[in-house]
Order: structure tokens, then sequence, then C-alpha cells
């Protein structure tokens, strides 16, 4: 059985959920607490970062980007980063907007600030910064109108076809939503794209994760909202 070890609020972790769902391959999900460097975990990813895939062969890939490259190299039955240059150029575009800009304005910062900081003993003492919160929530505007703009003119994030661009995005946005940090009621364009994606069976295990001290928001595993 391949393993993935992940954590279940990491965006980059479910991405490769995602991804791994979507081409139908089994596998075994670890949850890794990463800040606590565990010896073994650190002999597989020296980084230190989730999320870090096992394959079958017994090959260890790290890094979100080069397992999504690795998945889509051994298993291209269903592909997912699209046909045609151009548009292969505009999905990894998408997947790098996501993983970088939106990621550091606000998914990995929300989380860091709502979750894994109580766990870092270095920031604990600190507790959540509340102006970097709302901060990221007033940036999720920009994206959601950007996602909204991308989807008026395309059925999906990249085009015709359901794509590595729409699982990154939506992997970042369900960690914001599980929060309760996106005003959807705003954004009924990126909504509807977001629920398209939400009702995809491949995703409902992610409406099943719980961390513990954060519970999600009300409508987080409701496919209506």
């Amino acid at each position: 059985m391949r393993t993935l070890y992940h954590y279940p609020l990491c965006p980059y972790s479910r991405k490769i959920r995602l991804i791994l769902a979507e081409k139908k391959l089994d596998f075994s999900a670890e949850i890794e607490r990463f800040w606590e460097k565990r010896p073994e975990f650190m002999k597989l990813n020296p980084a230190g970062q989730v999320p870090v895939l096992v394959d079958l062969n017994g090959s260890v890939i790290n890094d979100s980007m080069a397992i999504s490259e690795y998945l889509e190299d051994a298993y291209p039955e269903r592909p997912l980063i699209g046909e045609g240059l151009l548009q292969r150029a505009e999905v990894r575009r998408l997947v790098g907007w996501f993983d970088s800009k939106f990621a550091s304005e606000v998914s990995v910062t929300l989380l860091m600030e709502k979750n894994i900081k109580r766990y870092i003993s270095m920031q604990a003492s600190s507790g959540p910064n509340s102006a970097v919160i709302r901060s990221a929530q007033s940036m999720v505007h920009s994206h959601l109108d950007y996602i909204s703009w991308l989807v008026d003119r395309r059925n999906w994030l990249a085009g015709d076809d359901f794509s590595l661009a729409d699982i990154t995005a939506a992997a970042h946005l369900s960690v914001v939503d599980y929060m309760g940090d996106i005003p959807w009621d705003k954004h009924p364009i990126a909504k509807d794209w977001y629920t398209r994606i939400k009702s995809r069976p491949t995703f409902r295990n992610l409406l099943l994760d719980r961390v513990p001290a954060l519970a999600p928001s009300s409508h987080y595993a409701d496919l209506d909202f």
C-alpha cells in the first residue's frame, strides 16, 4: 500500500489527497504532526514538511509539486495537467498562483495563526496575531474575484476540463472555508465553482476532516452550503 504522510489542514497535503483520489489510487493516509520533527519522518524528508508520498515501489517523493508531477507521469491514465502546451502551461501557472501567492497571503497564513501556532513552542506564548488574521481575511476578496473572472470565461479554471488548477485552488480554499473565513455570499460565481468541486466524490474525505480545538465552519461539510 502506498502511504501519504499529511496533515489534515495542510493545503498541499489536501492537494495530493485529491490527486490520488481523482486518479483512483489506493493509499494509506498517515497524519503527521510535522512540527514535532519525528525522527522517522525526518528520515523521509529532512525538510520536515508534509506531504510526503511513499509509493508502491518504495520511492519517497517530497514537495507537493514534485509529487503532483510524479503522479502525472507514473499514472497517466487520468491526466490532470491538461492537453497541449498552452493549457499545461496555464494549469501550472495557476497551481503556482495558489501554492505561492494565495498561500502566503491567505491560506497558510491563516492556518499558521489559527492552528499551527499553538503547537510551536517558540510561538505558542504569543497567540494568534489579530492584525495578520484581518489582513489575510481581507485578501480573500481579491482572490475570489480572480477565480470568478476565470470561471466566468471558462468551464473550469484552466479551460474546458477539470484539472490540477482546480484541485490546487480548492485545496487551499477548503482550508480557509474550514476556518469560516470565506465570504461566499459576496462571490456567487466563485461559490458556484467551488460547489461543483465540493460535490465531487473525491472531495468527501476532506469534508470529514477535523482537528483538535478548531471546529469547522457550520457549512463546511454541507454540499449546498
